[in-house]
């Protein structure tokens, strides 16, 4: 009895002594992108623990997660894939696929990692374990020309939905079989400069840049082929300047509405999606970029660009106006709420930071320092679709 005793003691004193065990669920990385670092963050306790370097060109970069949240993949805009272990805080895979690259997808059954790149214009499959190649789709619209991919979106069925800039087209490319993918092409209209899926994972939609208007596919029905909604949409008559173009990534659905960054415009368009018409304008402090929505959707953070990118408005989604605006620093690039929203991060590229603030009571509750931060992406992205 003795000897088991013993035994027993020595057994969880080892245990206590090995690594922690613990879930991904609140971690989370910083793109740091004028460094080739990205800062490892527990959104918890609100602080970093650990910072990879060595990454090359992140200026535009963006992350995905495999289905558990143990695995970052980190897109470079050097055509960089680099796959990073988020509870080992280290690289374990990295492949240089192109020349010049603008993000990524992982498939629905986390298996297949998509890049879409700029040169060579296509997207690359690679396999989420090993990142060896499975297959290429070149965005060749015309004999020898080759476009900019754009607005890659992962959707059901181990689909991608995405847009050809200087095709006009959107595609869905099927990666059933990932070493032979099959290909859909639809006519979308005068360079579509981005894209996203909509929550339900129905609607694929590419602003357009040539033209006023939102190309749209329904996924579910692709044989009705893409249409153009909100026809209005775009800088219009006027051609109003253009600091930078919003981020359709970046639109909200909130309450039965989307909420969109006006194009040139000071202003929030507000759109009812059982319609696809616009129903309302919110006033804001400047052209929008992010117009993003906390995840109870009651409220929706609106950042802009320059020269007012330091200002930062919060609309209320039930009073249909803004309720909060301030400055939260120099530079806002990027945000992304917490899990369950109590928290939002912001990105203040020019005062080296992150900034955290609380969403009730906006208060700043805490900062991590960053070199040039941008992009943030925490974990929970693993289980939404289009992301």
């Amino acid at each position: 009895m003795r000897l088991f005793l013993t035994f027993l003691l020595a057994l969880t004193l080892a245990a206590c002594a090995g690594p922690q065990v613990r879930g991904t669920g609140d971690l989370g990385l910083i793109i740091e992108r004028a460094s080739g670092h990205v800062t490892l963050v527990d959104t918890t306790t609100r602080q970093p623990y650990a910072r990879i370097g060595g990454l090359g060109d992140l200026s535009h970069a963006s992350a995905v997660y495999s289905r558990d949240g143990r695995y970052a993949f980190v897109f470079g805009r050097d055509g960089a894939l680099t796959k990073i272990d988020m509870l080992e805080a280290k690289v374990v895979g990295r492949v240089i696929q192109s020349g010049n690259a603008i993000g990524g997808s992982i498939s629905q059954d986390g298996r297949i990692v998509v890049a879409q790149n700029y040169t060579p214009g296509g997207i690359k499959a690679f396999d989420a374990a090993t990142l060896e190649l499975l297959s290429e789709v070149p965005a060749e619209y015309a004999p020898g020309r080759f476009s900019k991919v754009v607005g890659l979106a992962d959707t059901s069925g181990n689909r991608f939905a995405y847009a050809l800039f200087e095709g006009g087209e959107i595609r869905v490319t099927d990666f059933s079989d990932p070493k032979r993918p099959a290909t859909q092409r639809f006519p979308a209209g005068s360079q579509p400069y981005d894209g996203l899926v909509t929550p339900d994972g129905r609607y694929f939609l590419a602003g357009l840049f040539g033209e006023d208007g939102v190309a749209m596919l329904d996924l579910w029905q692709t044989e009705k082929g893409a249409r153009k909604i909100l026809e209005k949409y775009g800088r219009g008559e006027e051609k109003l300047p253009v600091f930078k173009m919003p981020h359709l990534r970046g639109w909200s659905v909130a309450q039965g509405k989307a909420y969109l960054p006006a194009i040139g415009r000071h202003e929030v368009l507000v759109v009812d999606v059982a319609t696809w018409k616009e129903v309302g304008r919110i006033p804001v402090r400047g052209q929008p970029v992010f117009v993003m929505a906390r995840p109870d959707g009651r409220q929706v953070w609106v950042n802009f660009a320059f020269p007012d990118n330091g200002r930062m408005d919060v609309i209320d989604t039930l009073a249909g106006k803004v309720v909060h605006a301030f400055e939260p620093g120099k530079g806002i690039l990027h945000m992304e709420f917490t899990p369950r929203g109590e928290n939002v991060w912001l990105s203040a590229r020019d005062d080296n930071k992150v900034l955290i603030y609380d969403t009730t009571s906006f208060a700043r509750v805490g900062e991590i320092a960053a070199d040039n931060p941008s992009g943030i992406f925490f974990t929970t992205r693993a289980a939404r679709i289009g992301f």
